[in-house]
């Protein structure tokens, strides 16, 4: 009877253990089979074959998948890693991978900022939909920005600067940071047409004029930075079209020519740079009464006078260097005489009063009409 009742419990023990792990088994979703492991001080419950792959890994949608594929791809154009960041990214679980940021299963941004990676920006990362922000600032990548960028619609900070890149991206974003590169050649014809808040080319050695478009969107930037560059010509009459800039930098170029008047339009500009070019004429007083200018530096370039209003103002002001009479620290007589920079002819609006919000008719009828003489 004992050993009835004993045969009896271990069929009842059998069932129950069974039952455990079928329930286990539709709980976690597992296919393929069911492995149970106990050992190392914990408790495993898998199924299928164990490919070695990251456990922390989840079921990924097909966005994941694309994310993936694209990050996998990065990840072999990446050749020299010195701080091991790509070296994370293992598995399919993308939201794992150091640098990488997502809400919920998407990825919104990357930030490798100062990571030293070695390599090129693939087309692949296109895939990367979501993508509002791709930091890659102080790195080593090289080549060309994919022309599939194009693609990303939610992409609104671009931050390539400290890299090596040959040619420049344009789109339409909030922030263009692509200071402290290589790229040569001109300035693209529409880069004013972006609606972007900060425009920051500085440190190359982009050549050329500034396009004669550019503001006549009537773009909301606030910084233009375009110094330390090699262009030439004239700051054309359209800069007047952004009535929100606050920072204006265009130092340590070849601009010639005039300030044009239509400056006068920038009410909320602050800063405004034009130190060592080889402007030349007179600084008006349509530039000096600005209300919000806060520091203005002309410094180093071939001005001939300073209005009325210039002239009572000292703080904050930068006149030095320059072929101003009755002015300290200015350029020896030789140096003015032989500067023939005046004979450069710039498009000028001659209406006067000048009327800022009527200025983009007459500048879009003239754009790409003035002429440099020799």
């Amino acid at each position: 009877m004992s050993k009835k009742k004993k045969g009896s419990n271990f069929k009842l023990l059998c069932l129950f253990f069974l039952c455990l792990i079928q329930t286990t088994a539709a709980s976690f979703g597992v296919g393929g089979g069911v492995g149970v492991g106990i050992g190392g001080g914990g408790v495993w419950i898998g199924g299928g074959v164990n490919n070695g792959g990251n456990r922390n890994t989840v079921p990924g949608s097909a966005s994941n998948n694309g994310a993936y594929s694209a990050l996998q791809a990065w990840k072999l154009a990446i050749t020299e890693d010195p701080s091991g960041v790509v070296k994370t990214w293992v598995g399919s679980d993308v939201c794992s991978y150091k640098g990488v940021f997502c809400s919920g299963q998407s990825i919104t941004s990357i930030d490798l900022n100062h990571a030293n990676l070695k390599g090129t920006i693939v087309k692949d990362l296109a895939l990367l939909s979501d993508l509002t922000i791709l930091h890659l600032n102080s790195n080593r990548f090289s080549g060309q920005i994919p022309d599939s960028f194009k693609s990303l619609a939610s992409l609104q900070e671009l931050d390539l600067s400290n890299n090596r890149f040959s040619e420049l991206f344009n789109k339409r974003l909030d922030a263009i940071l692509l200071n402290n590169n290589q790229f040569v050649g001109e300035l693209p014809r529409n880069l004013g047409n972006s609606p972007a808040s900060v425009i920051n080319l500085a440190n190359n050695r982009f050549s050329g004029e500034i396009p004669t478009s550019f503001g006549l969107t009537g773009s909301r930037v606030r910084e233009v930075l375009l110094l330390n560059n090699q262009l030439t010509g004239c700051i054309p009459e359209s800069i007047g079209m952004f009535s929100e800039v606050e920072v204006f930098d265009v130092s340590y170029n070849s601009l010639m020519g005039h300030v044009p008047d239509t400056i006068s339009c920038l009410s909320a500009i602050e800063v405004l740079n034009l130190a060592h070019n080889k402007f030349s004429g007179e600084v008006p007083d349509l530039v000096c009464s600005l209300r919000s200018l806060i520091n203005l530096t002309i410094s180093f370039n071939f001005f001939s006078g300073i209005s009325s209003e210039c002239s009572r103002i000292s703080f904050g002001f930068d006149f030095s260097g320059n072929c101003i009479p009755g002015r300290n620290s200015q350029r020896p007589q030789p140096d003015c005489s032989g500067y023939s920079g005046g004979s450069l002819s710039c498009l000028r609006i001659p209406t006067q009063p000048l009327a800022c919000a009527a200025i983009s008719v007459g500048l879009k009828e003239s754009d790409n009409h003035y002429t440099s003489s020799p």
